[in-house]
């Protein structure tokens, strides 16, 4: 008689779970703008998301505790003023790391603007950021700050151009340009900010050394399908991605620089027509990975023994999701065992989905 060896993992009952209807986020009018970007940037303190505005480009910023119970018994979100100032809509948005008031917005009249929020909510919008970077020609899709470094931040846009940049000075740290042909889906940095990982239409993934401007390795077709391709980097090195076969079914990939030819894991999970956006906790290992249009969250923990790339769970709700925010480690309620907390963007509505692993 044969026995099933389950495998041994801390993570196997990851277990998500919606807050209760009192504590979302509700009256918020998502961005409709055709861009795979997530719409939404969360830190410990502050909520950022990409609304729909008239007269131009707005997110809205809300203080995480904002959720408050009104005199009259209702249930109602403080509306926290708009951050104005692109008359172009916003494509993009990131907390900086190293400072929780600050966020960098990027949008379609080629600007980059980096934000001071303030702790107390304005009594007006915040029209005028503390710098405006120019240096793109076409519309800026993907922003993001350097992990380690200060006042270092990242910018790509559709002139197929990177551009470092330091916020302290306002002025360009280096151009990276004749490296993509085509337009550029995702710009993710390695943990210690050393080297950076793209995807673009060209259907390649680049590693890029930043201080010596060249690309230090590129695998051509990861996924063959025509749809866009997203790559992140883990704790050791290896490269994630996800994409599509030529069937059109999701895809993901686990890379090695060492040998870029031949992924280490390459599986195929579902035929949906959603870019299947990724989130790595290095701590735990696990990539979280939730589509647009989808209305799951399906979560894979990263292994250096086969298949490499483990299945877990996933976490189903009913309504799809039109973006999604991830909150960094130093936010989260480790009392409650809390390992991942994630922010789905609803139509009207912003909803906490909060992952713990119970104990015995």
């Amino acid at each position: 008689m044969s026995r099933r060896v389950v495998r041994q993992s801390k993570f196997r009952h990851v277990f998500g779970q919606a807050v209760k209807a009192d504590q979302m986020y509700e009256d918020i009018r998502v961005s409709k703008v055709t861009w795979d970007s997530s719409f939404c940037a969360v830190n410990p303190k502050f909520l950022a998301i990409i609304v729909e505005s008239g007269g131009g480009g707005a997110f809205m910023v809300l203080p995480l505790s904002k959720v408050s119970r009104e005199a009259h018994g209702g249930w109602e979100v403080l509306k926290v003023d708009l951050v104005m100032g692109s008359a172009f809509r916003v494509l993009d948005i990131d907390w900086c790391p190293h400072n929780d008031n600050v966020i960098a917005s990027a949008s379609e009249d080629t600007t980059v603007m980096v934000w001071q929020i303030p702790d107390y909510v304005p009594v007006r919008n915040l029209t005028e950021p503390v710098v405006t970077l120019e240096g793109h020609s076409k519309r800026v899709g993907i922003i993001s700050w350097h992990p380690t470094a200060r006042n270092v931040l990242l910018s790509a846009g559709c002139d197929n151009l990177v551009i470092l940049w330091n916020v302290g000075t306002g002025e360009s740290l280096l151009v990276l340009e004749d490296m993509h042909t085509d337009l550029i889906y995702n710009v993710g940095w390695n943990r210690n900010g050393s080297l950076l990982v793209t995807t673009c239409k060209d259907k390649k993934v680049r590693v890029i050394d930043p201080r010596k401007q060249e690309i230090i390795a590129e695998k051509n077709k990861p996924h063959d399908g025509a749809r866009p391709i997203r790559a992140i980097f883990m704790a050791d090195g290896k490269i994630f991605t996800t994409g599509f076969s030529k069937m059109s079914e999701r895809q993901l990939g686990l890379w090695d620089l060492k040998n870029f030819e031949e992924p280490i894991a390459l599986q195929e999970m579902d035929t949906s027509n959603g870019v299947l956006l990724p989130f790595y906790d290095s701590d735990s290992s696990i990539v979280y990975l939730c589509g647009k249009g989808d209305s799951s969250i399906r979560y894979f923990e990263i292994t250096d023994e086969a298949p490499y790339v483990h299945y877990l769970n996933t976490y189903s709700s009913k309504e799809p999701q039109r973006g999604m925010g991830f909150m960094p480690k130093r936010g989260l309620d480790v009392s409650k065992c809390e390992i991942a907390r994630f922010f789905k963007l609803h139509e009207r509505k912003c909803e906490p989905i909060v992952m713990t692993v119970p104990r015995k």
